[in-house]
């Protein structure tokens, strides 16, 4: 299996429960292996993923359905 890193800047500030909801909602796209954002840099959530299953585009889309402003970094 393959795995990869994605980087996402959410712009929003957003609270610990929203993170560990955010975590939570891309963690159970298929191919996701681990998403996590990073303490002290609470906008940059980076995810581990298979490409074989899923795609960047796929977990910038979830963020994004929460109504938040977000981005890919490198990729």
């Amino acid at each position: 299996m393959d795995v990869s890193d994605i980087l996402i800047h959410v712009n929003e500030s957003l609270n610990e429960q929203q993170r560990s909801a955010l975590e939570e909602a891309v963690r159970k796209i298929e191919g996701v292996v681990a998403p996590r954002f990073n303490p002290g840099r609470e906008h940059l959530l980076l995810v581990a993923y298979n490409p074989d299953i899923a795609s960047a585009a796929e977990l910038l889309t979830k963020v994004q359905s929460y109504g938040y402003h977000a981005q890919l970094i490198g990729g």
